[in-house]
């Protein structure tokens, strides 16, 4: 089964916190966190369409006027969502630039800011032709989980506790809908874009009786058939349950927190879980709000996930790292 998404940590476990997810079979990529970017070459950088921020410490923020540097001159709609106070951050970040020459731009690019609260969802814009003043503020009410919803996958977050509210986030692939390849050889028909837009029919659940246009190119010539749609679906589809991937980031271990992340994480495919500091130091580790490789571990056991990676090591760690991923991986392999 080949994944609809790749994910690509930006750093070693001791830098920025950050994970870029690039779509497979889009020109796409949604980014968790913002530390440092450079190591993303620019053209990554111009397929992020969402970015998630977990909360706005300078390692997981730094990384915002990179972004902001490479898309600057096109046209494109960035979003991107962020805890309580994300709106005045972004502001005053685009804020302490000039931006007198930018009426001038046959482009806009347009920022739109969420900022998650337990009840509401706060959104305002910020255009580079308005010399990226704040505007289109809306606030409603909402105690969803769910920040981004679309055909094929959602975006989940959960509020913790990193003595600020810090969010993590889960991506939730709806479906996967694989091809069956000797099945579509029995039909005669080959590989090509048409199965790109044929899972996204399955996807949208259109109806079965809809008339499916199947297509390629046969020496110049364009061949193609009209299939019902349901014809399809019965010989060369499957549809499994699609990929899980769980982001959590700075966080201290207490039990609401614990049953906050066990919730979001639950039966992921993949865990990015932050691995601070190791057991013997839990008291300080408590004193910075952060979680130790062996709760990192016990949590990614609880939630049932099929993959742990542990990150965000203390520097204090340094040439150490093995020792907060045994304990991690440990815990998380033995936990009871």
């Amino acid at each position: 089964m080949k994944p609809l998404f790749h994910t690509q940590p930006i750093h070693d476990p001791f830098g920025d916190p950050g994970i870029y997810i690039e779509f497979m079979f889009d020109r796409r990529a949604l980014l968790f966190d913002m530390g440092d970017l450079h190591p993303l070459s620019p053209r990554k950088v111009l397929k992020i369409s969402h970015t998630f921020v977990s909360h706005t410490h300078m390692d997981h923020f730094i990384g915002f006027d990179h972004l902001l540097r490479i898309c600057l001159g096109r046209d494109k709609e960035l979003s991107l969502f962020g805890p309580p106070s994300f709106i005045d951050h972004i502001g005053n970040k685009l804020a302490s630039y000039t931006w007198n020459l930018v009426e001038n731009y046959s482009n806009n690019l347009t920022l739109k800011v969420t900022e998650v609260h337990p009840t509401v969802r706060k959104t305002a814009s910020f255009r580079v032709q308005s010399g990226f003043r704040q505007e289109e503020f809306t606030c409603a009410s909402s105690s969803d989980s769910i920040l981004l919803d679309e055909a094929a996958f959602r975006v989940r977050t959960m509020i913790l506790d990193h003595k600020i509210p810090c969010l993590a986030f889960s991506l939730e692939e709806k479906q996967h809908v694989n091809i069956l390849k000797t099945q579509l050889e029995k039909m005669g028909l080959p590989v090509g874009p048409w199965l790109k837009q044929l899972k996204e029919a399955v996807i949208r659940k259109e109806p079965d009786e809809t008339s499916f246009r199947v297509w390629w190119k046969e020496k110049g010539e364009i061949i193609e058939r009209d299939i019902p749609l349901g014809e399809l679906k019965a010989n060369i589809v499957r549809i499994v349950p699609g990929q899980k991937i769980t982001y959590v980031a700075d966080v201290i271990y207490h039990e609401d927190n614990a049953r906050k992340i066990v919730e979001l994480a639950k039966g992921s495919d993949m865990l990015f879980i932050e691995t601070g500091f190791l057991q013997r130091d839990a008291r300080l580790a408590a004193e910075k709000f952060h979680l130790t490789a062996q709760q990192a571990g016990h949590l990614a056991h609880l939630a049932e996930v099929k993959h742990m990676v542990p990150f965000h090591f203390s520097p204090k760690y340094t040439h150490q790292g093995d020792l907060l991923f045994q304990e991690a991986m440990k815990t998380f392999r033995n936990s009871p």
